[in-house]
């Protein structure tokens, strides 16, 4: 059985569906959704190996005629080189503006393809299916596509929709543990921004859903699902609510951009981010410990990084990582924006952050990383 859960946005409205053996699947069902039978399929060298051979041969049976791009794994494609690459490969291939991009892959492989389709003969169909748990519980949703820079995370890019979203949950059996923890921490996120039932049933089950049991992983993809569809449709280009759903990300990305995109995953870095959330809402007096001492817990409990890693070639700075924020993308008027909670399940965007607490904030944390280096 497959679940649809809609995104209603007129025009562009289109669907997710949730299921199990979609891959084989997916040529029946994009069938009647394209216009034009030519594909180019964008997937990465770790999911070529994984995945390709199911979703061509589905595609096969339905007809279409089927091009490939195999990128190199990992954050550095999101740049203007594979950009360009990407763009001449498919334009040498005759690309016509009734053709579809697949992107076949994680969050990378779906911000590069997405922002490429959106770009590409002003914009071409493109159709998303994530192949890891955070791109299926997040990036693939909403139409955020990009690439990143030295300047930040995801700094160039463009809101572009997709047809359809296909997330298939079988090829969540082939992911490392470390990764799927990392897609964990943006469910836990969806159950911090506004339903704390959500985060209690994690504490009882996210064991479960890292196992990959079947029950516990549809319920939790599906619950994140919906609740990013609800956000989407009602704010879709993020200028109001869908902002809550960076939760943590503020000071993710800042460590991603400081640690070069080499120390952790994103999905740990929104895990440590949500921690700084907490920490800094507490801080503030708006949330009580007790809550921020709470969701620690569940994150070591289900092995989530809590804490900064020590760097390879420099030491921490909240000098350098508050001047990372000043780069994202929620900066208004000079001031930005963090998320910030009033407990589990209720959060609340704030530019009124003090400078000197901030710091505090950070610098609590990277003292932390010489202690236990020491």
């Amino acid at each position: 059985m497959t679940d649809v859960i809609p995104i209603v946005l007129g025009e562009r409205s289109y669907n997710i569906y949730v299921g199990f053996d979609l891959l084989a699947n997916a040529g029946q069902i994009l069938r009647s959704l394209l216009t034009s039978s030519k594909l180019f399929i964008v997937t990465d060298k770790n999911v070529e190996s994984l995945h390709l051979k199911v979703l061509k041969d589905s595609f096969n049976r339905a007809g279409f005629n089927i091009n490939c791009i195999v990128l190199p794994v990992g954050e550095e494609s999101k740049s203007f080189s594979q950009l360009e690459r990407l763009v001449d490969i498919i334009l040498e291939m005759h690309c016509e503006r009734n053709d579809t991009i697949v992107a076949l892959g994680g969050g990378v492989i779906g911000d590069l393809s997405g922002f490429v389709a959106s770009i590409l003969l002003r914009g071409i169909s493109l159709v998303q299916i994530p192949t890891t748990l955070l791109s299926q519980v997040d990036s693939s949703i909403g139409g955020k596509t990009g690439i990143n820079t030295r300047h930040g995370k995801n700094l160039i890019g463009s809101f572009y929709h997709p047809i359809a979203v296909l997330s298939d949950l079988d090829v969540l059996n082939t992911m490392p543990i470390r990764e799927l923890k990392a897609g964990y921490a943006e469910i836990v996120k969806y159950s911090l921004i506004n339903d704390s039932d959500f985060f209690f049933w994690l504490e009882k089950h996210g064991v479960d859903v890292l196992t990959n049991d079947k029950s516990a992983i549809l319920h939790a993809v599906l619950f994140s699902c919906r609740s990013k569809a609800r956000i989407v449709t009602i704010d879709e280009r993020e200028s109001g609510q869908r902002a809550l759903l960076n939760l943590g990300h503020t000071f993710a990305h800042a460590l991603e951009v400081e640690s070069g995109y080499s120390e952790f995953s994103h999905g740990e870095a929104v895990s440590i981010g949500l921690v700084l959330a907490f920490n800094l809402s507490v801080a503030l007096g708006f949330c009580f410990a007790i809550d921020r001492d709470r969701l620690i817990n569940h994150l070591k409990n289900v092995g989530l990084p809590i804490t900064l890693p020590p760097l390879q070639n420099n030491t921490w700075s909240s000098e350098r990582l508050m001047s990372h924020f000043n780069n994202d993308k929620k900066v208004n008027d000079g001031r930005v924006t963090f998320v910030l909670t009033k407990g589990i399940g209720q959060v609340f965007l704030s530019s009124d952050v003090p400078v000197d607490l901030l710091r505090t904030v950070l610098d609590t944390m990277i003292r932390d990383v010489g202690e236990n280096q020491s």
